[in-house]
């Protein structure tokens, strides 16, 4: 019939910084911030612009304009504004000529309930999915990255996104034992600004928080060549913009009890693996995935504490969508897993 095509399968990442849309055969080709602008505050108030669309008002937009994040987490906490961010998307990753209606394999954190599962699913089915297959983001990672989930050997993954780190014990095609915990990217932005507010009395964007915390040498404190940051922002006694010069050893310690926390995140799962998939462990180590997993010295700093091997995988930030765009393109193997389900 003219004018109709087959639709491609297609994979879903939805994080709290980035949602990304992998297609069949043709790899990642929507890869935008997760947020939206409105105009004004009513719930049918109109959308000014979507995802990377956005980031030219963030902070210069007069109060009249505000900017909603509907993902927390990698959590649905804006419904409506959630599934109209990923119709768009979708809409510009497989375009509106398609008659049949596509089948998803989406990512989720390891901790959603089951509301919040329900959510996810909802939403894709109400933009038009006829299939969906939910996986959890730290097995999406640890296929991404390459490791062999499938085969009687252990894959450890720690996946530290910007709203959650996810940690998951793998082997024979199953999470063995997991945690999410919601200490990633932006709990450590949020501990720099914080800074920074408390010892200059300085307030600085995200962005900027983001910039200093990829600025660092090393975020192992003892182990940090010190330099200085140039800071701007603004004076929170005078409301003058304002330049501060920052050491990056006073940062690292900042961040340092969230880096902690990871650590304690993975030594309770560690505490958990059975003694064969330990020898496992030791041998392959601990791959780390995420945007976040790429600051300075992180992974000697899991080494010095665990005394376990670590690697950052290759394209750490696209791990999870590879790994679900991996599933994807195989999506008839998907056909007698339980988390498939049919849209009505």
């Amino acid at each position: 019939m003219p004018g109709f095509q087959l639709t491609p399968d297609i994979a879903v990442d939805m994080g709290t910084d980035s949602t990304r849309i992998y297609v069949k055969n043709k790899g990642i080709v929507v890869n935008e911030s997760s947020i939206m602008m409105l105009k004004g505050n009513g719930k049918k108030a109109p959308i000014v612009a979507i995802g990377d669309s956005c980031e030219e008002f963030i902070g210069r937009a007069n109060s009249e304009f505000r900017i909603v994040h509907p993902i927390r987490s990698g959590i649905i906490v804006d419904y409506e504004n959630t599934q109209i961010m990923l119709n768009y998307y979708i809409t510009k990753a497989i375009g509106t000529l398609f008659h049949l209606k596509p089948r998803v394999v989406v990512t989720i954190p390891g901790n959603v309930n089951t509301v919040q599962r329900q959510s996810v699913i909802n939403a894709l089915t109400k933009i038009g999915s006829r299939q969906i297959f939910v996986v959890e983001q730290a097995f999406a990672a640890a296929l991404g990255t390459g490791l062999q989930v499938y085969e009687p050997q252990a894959s450890f993954v720690v996946d530290i996104g910007c709203g959650t780190t996810e940690i998951a014990l793998i082997s024979m095609g199953g999470i063995v034992s997991s945690a999410s915990i919601q200490v990633a990217g932006n709990v450590i932005n949020e501990m720099i600004g914080q800074h920074l507010k408390k010892r200059y009395g300085i307030d600085v964007t995200e962005r900027a928080t983001e910039q200093i915390k990829f600025d660092l040498t090393d975020v192992r404190e003892e182990e940090n060549i010190d330099r200085i940051v140039v800071v701007r922002g603004r004076d929170m006694a005078t409301g003058m913009p304002f330049t501060q010069d920052v050491k990056t050893s006073e940062i690292c310690k900042a961040i340092r009890p969230a880096l902690m926390e990871i650590i304690g995140g993975i030594r309770r799962i560690l505490e958990l693996t059975p003694p064969e998939l330990c020898i496992d462990i030791l041998k392959s180590g601990i791959y780390l995935t995420g945007g976040s997993s790429l600051l300075p010295g992180l992974d000697s700093l899991i080494v010095s504490e665990l005394g376990i091997p670590v690697s950052v995988a290759r394209e750490a930030g696209e791990c999870t969508i590879l790994g679900a765009g991996y599933l994807a393109d195989h999506f008839d193997m998907l056909s007698n897993r339980t988390e498939m389900l049919k849209s009505r």
